[in-house]
């Protein structure tokens, strides 16, 4: 991840939005036995591993995350889980460690997905289950659509877009299917946020999160206006509701 997500409550405020009723529509879909032990990879500041944690119980859980803002946070957002500032390529735990492990919105971001897929499958007891999901930045269903449209329409160049590689139709089951994973089954979420004003939408975009926060940093006052204005142009009346679509994939390590 970029430092530009590593502000853990600024995370929240512009992605968490989408990312905590997501991580519960994950969490719901896969149905984990109480007495699972799971791992969360690439946990940031905790959406799916609260998810997790309220399935389980904290001494079921373990998450990791590269970013030690982000495990900080974690960290004293629920003592009693364990959790480390570590990479997905490289998972401190021993073979066969958990019975799940799951990655929310993070493969897409990793230099060898593949490699980080067959990581979490070795932590993972074989016939346990790993799963992964990512927003749908490829066909335009992510929660950032209106915002990247309003944006280029004012500036054809301007830089507001995910990292789209690895989020297309596809892509994770190609993924999971590289690493060798067993009976792999594909699958969608979609989550619907509904915004009282226009503000509670648009003043995370200030925060300076991510490339589309990033843009709106480099503006000048002037333009960031106009960008405001013709966001407001394009959003339903208020109260309007935002639907974004994550595409989902679930494995099972080999035996």
């Amino acid at each position: 991840m970029t430092p530009h997500f590593e502000n853990a409550d600024s995370y929240d405020r512009f992605m968490g939005r989408f990312s905590t009723p997501l991580a519960k529509l994950f969490v719901d879909g896969i149905a984990p036995p109480r007495d699972a032990l799971a791992l969360d990879v690439g946990c940031g500041p905790g959406a799916l591993t609260r998810e997790l944690i309220e399935a389980l119980g904290p001494g079921q859980v373990s998450a990791v995350d590269p970013s030690e803002p982000f495990v900080s946070a974690a960290r004293s957002r629920f003592p009693g889980t364990d959790i480390r500032i570590a990479w997905a390529e490289s998972l401190p735990y021993p073979d066969d460690t958990f019975d799940l492990t799951l990655s929310q919105l993070v493969i897409h971001f990793i230099a060898d997905p593949v490699a980080a897929i067959r990581e979490m499958a070795r932590v993972t007891r074989p016939g346990g289950r790993i799963a992964a999901n990512v927003w749908d930045f490829q066909g335009n269903r992510g929660p950032l659509g209106i915002f990247q449209q309003a944006a280029l329409d004012l500036d054809p160049e301007a830089s507001v877009y995910e990292i789209t590689r690895g989020t297309g139709e596809g892509d994770l089951l190609e993924m999971f299917t590289g690493a060798g994973l067993a009976d792999i089954t594909t699958g969608e979420l979609t989550v619907r946020i509904t915004f009282p004003t226009f503000a509670d939408w648009w003043d995370p975009f200030t925060l300076g999160i991510g490339p589309a926060g990033a843009y709106v940093a480099s503006l000048d006052p002037d333009r960031r206006a106009a960008l405001e204005r013709h966001a407001r142009e394009l959003l339903p009346a208020i109260p309007f509701t935002i639907a974004a679509t994550a595409w989902t994939v679930t494995g099972h390590a080999p035996r």
